[in-house]
């Protein structure tokens, strides 16, 4: 097993290479044979066992590890992919109020771009708030947009809002 933690962040990296060649249980095997082997005393180990357990179907013990891994803390980068990876984890489980509130809690990170924010729109989706999800899918892409950014952000608007019509689109 890995004895730095560059040898084990290393074995980590390449278990998810070979994330579709794996079943279920060997997969969670695997990582939590690395996860028990991490020299690190934060909550790395334990958001690449939820990460795993997400990713194998096992979404109950993924929030568990979330929830670990979160008590342990993390870096910027890995606290804004749980908080993506939690988030999808809670709405699979039927808890979409949480979701939200962890999506919307969500630190913004170059590593998970606009994700937390569609993910929202799919949370809010689920709670049955329709026009809120679009504005939210739609907000999170618009700086994507070469053009017409002003027009859409006001469109998007108005779907949640009670105000009249945007102008129309200008470039």
């Amino acid at each position: 097993m890995a004895t730095t933690l560059a040898q084990w962040e290393a074995s980590v990296a390449e278990l998810w290479t070979r994330i579709d060649s794996l079943d279920r249980d060997d997969g969670v095997a695997a990582m939590r044979d690395l996860s028990e082997a991490c020299p690190a005393t934060d909550g790395r180990a334990a958001f690449e066992l939820a990460g795993m357990y997400d990713s194998m179907g096992f979404e109950a013990e993924a929030g568990a590890e979330y929830e670990r891994a979160l008590t342990l803390g993390l870096d910027e980068s890995r606290h804004a992919q749980l908080a993506v990876q939690y988030g999808s984890t809670l709405r699979n489980l039927g808890r979409i109020d949480e979701a939200i509130a962890v999506l919307r809690a969500a630190p913004t990170h170059e590593s998970t771009g606009s994700a937390p924010r569609v993910l929202l729109a799919l949370a809010l989706h689920s709670a049955g708030r329709t026009d809120e999800a679009l504005r939210v899918a739609i907000e999170a892409q618009v700086d994507a947009l070469p053009r017409y950014q002003r027009s859409i952000r006001a469109y998007a608007a108005a779907l949640t809002e009670s105000a009249a019509a945007p102008d129309p689109v200008r470039r």
